[in-house]
């Protein structure tokens, strides 16, 4: 059966990842996973659709979301506990972000970085945004198939930013667990519906430049989605709350 090969949590939307050893998935997710979003001084969500080189700043934060570190890459880097200044609602991709304003040196140094005006808000409910499907995992056969459909011998898996990367499996076998629920570590998900993807799938995921069309391969390999959805891996909710590890093997339940 398939095995955890990578795990990828952003604790600022649209920043770089980290890829712990193992992840706490709760009811609503990884507690750290998106727990902070960037929005501007019109209270515009700032992510890699505007600013692709976000990504280039590593971010990390605990689970409570009291603290964090960002890494630039100039070898800049702020580390400081996290206070919290004016509530704050700010519209992200069909919900909204409720939160807190960060206050601190932070959107300084974000707001030079990005050449615009930038606030840090912190979400209020963690696991940031949403309001279902708090998991995300492809396989190691699909990213060969997008890879040879790409024309390249290789692709990155981060430019798909999924929350758990798994290793043996054959092309689209994810897809095939759709509406049935599988056991990973200590956790038991229901895979729900494939994921929907965007654009910043075509950008480069250490630099943000656009380096491959991603969308045009993946609506010529599968089609569309209800005529507009260009789907890639699978999204799923949390049936049993549980810590999953590297090397863990997944095993469908129903």
């Amino acid at each position: 059966m398939p095995k955890a090969a990578r795990f990828s949590i952003a604790p600022v939307r649209s920043l770089g990842l980290e890829h712990p050893d193992e992840i706490d998935v709760t009811e609503l997710g990884v507690l750290e996973d998106r727990r902070f979003f960037l929005a501007d001084d019109t209270n515009r969500l700032v992510d890699r659709l505007v600013v692709p080189e976000l990504v280039q700043i590593g971010a990390h934060t605990d689970p409570d979301g009291r603290h964090l570190r960002l890494t630039f890459p100039d070898g800049n880097v702020i580390d400081d506990e996290i206070r919290l200044g004016d509530p704050i609602e700010t519209p992200i991709h069909g919900r909204t972000g409720v939160g807190h304003v960060v206050e601190g040196p932070w959107a300084v140094a974000l707001s030079e970085f990005a050449r615009r005006t930038i606030r840090l808000v912190r979400c209020d409910r963690p696991a940031g945004t949403r309001d279902g499907n708090p998991t995300s995992l492809m396989t190691d056969g699909s990213l060969a198939e997008f890879a040879q459909h790409s024309g390249v011998v290789e692709a990155d898996a981060r430019r798909f930013r999924m929350l758990i990367e798994l290793d043996g499996a054959t092309a689209r076998e994810e897809d095939s667990w759709i509406g049935h629920r599988i056991a990973i570590g200590g956790a038991v998900l229901a895979v729900t519906k494939p994921d929907a993807r965007c654009a910043i799938t075509t950008q480069d995921p250490e630099t943000g430049a656009r380096d491959l069309d991603s969308l045009r391969t993946l609506i010529a390999s599968r089609g569309l989605r209800d005529g507009k959805h260009a789907d890639f891996g699978v999204l799923a909710d949390v049936s049993r709350p549980g810590r999953i590890r590297l090397g863990d093997e997944v095993k469908l339940l129903d």
